[in-house]
């Protein structure tokens, strides 16, 4: 039998191999056809749950056309940063679609954040209105952060950014690292979360799974707005996200079985489209500059999936990374 090994990529092995956010989005986009078509194989996340506000999911995903298979084992810990621990963490697992062994691990962290606002620019491209000029960012996290770089790519009218924490020091750290890399934009902090909805044409909330209280109000939400919510509906009170026109996911069935756990507690809205079902043409986008879109899009697999084959890629071409013997 042939000796087994296993390329590990850690996190700094993964951000010195610089792909860019744009071309993440190509990827994505690329795996979100491929899940439009019906050509993937992803079963909903299953997850286990230490306390009621944490998570650790398995998720599972195979795309025959871009020949990709992996499992990202993703934990999600708010309280983490108290203990001085970053609140997401997690590893992705690459397999050989033909032979099932192991390729790669690599961290999981990077590649969620920079999928997850990926996801939300193609969402913007075919949901926002074009001459979108206002974006509102509730949380200076790292989505919060992600989101704006992914954003700038792909609405070129964009000019102003009102971002708002309830964590002062956030905001200051934000101010501090975007401004500097975005010099066309006024990035500006806001007091509230309604100063951050208000007004704006792309909103993005990034705050947290479990919240018992919803932050955002159905009269904030303007006609003409695109909305993407990146805590499924727990950020948003249950009138505002009835108030979306067309109301689009990622995956409907995981976003059902995530309704039956405890999301949308007054029911899910009528789904108009998978994202996929946009990006592949199935599918209407956004059709009128009145229209309330949202997109809430829980996360799929095939987008880790899709990216880690090109990190994987990547890495062997320029003998990034560890070789760890399996066998």
């Amino acid at each position: 039998m042939s000796r087994i090994e296993i390329l590990y990529l850690s996190q700094p092995d993964i951000i010195a191999l610089g792909l860019s956010m744009a071309e993440i989005i190509g990827l994505v986009e690329a795996a979100l056809r491929e899940h439009g078509e019906g050509q993937v194989e992803m079963p909903p996340k299953p997850g286990i749950h230490p306390r009621p506000e944490t998570f650790i999911h398995a998720m599972p995903a195979y795309l025959p056309r871009l020949g990709a298979a992996g499992l990202k084992w993703i934990g999600c810990f708010p309280e983490n940063p108290q203990r001085g621990l970053e609140q997401t963490t997690g590893v992705l697992v690459m397999n050989d679609p033909e032979t099932g062994i192991p390729l790669a691990i690599m961290d999981a962290a990077w590649i969620t954040a920079m999928r997850t606002a990926a996801v939300t620019a193609i969402g913007a491209r075919h949901l926002a209105r074009p001459d979108s000029r206002v974006l509102g960012i509730v949380g200076a996290g790292v989505q919060g952060h992600t989101n704006l770089v992914a954003l700038a790519e792909v609405l070129p009218e964009l000019r102003q950014v009102k971002v708002t924490d309830r964590r002062p020091e956030a905001v200051t750290s934000y101010l501090a690292e975007m401004r500097p890399r975005f010099s066309r934009l006024t990035i500006e902090p806001v007091g509230s979360v309604e100063e951050a909805v208000k007004g704006s044409d792309v909103i993005v909330t990034a705050t947290m799974f479990y919240l018992t209280s919803p932050l955002v109000r159905a009269a904030w939400f303007a006609p003409g707005a695109f909305a993407a919510p990146l805590e499924a509906d727990y950020a948003w009170e249950p009138a505002a996200v009835k108030l979306a026109d067309k109301f689009v996911t990622d995956d409907a069935e995981q976003t059902r079985y995530f309704a039956a756990h405890g999301c949308f507690p007054e029911g899910m809205p009528p789904l108009h489209a998978q994202l996929g079902e946009i990006v592949c043409g199935k599918k209407p986008g956004r059709e009128r500059a009145d229209e309330r879109t949202m997109s809430i899009c829980l996360g799929m697999a095939l987008e880790d999936v899709a990216v880690g084959r090109r990190l994987y890629d990547l890495a062997r071409e320029r003998g990034a990374g560890t070789r760890l013997p399996l066998t």
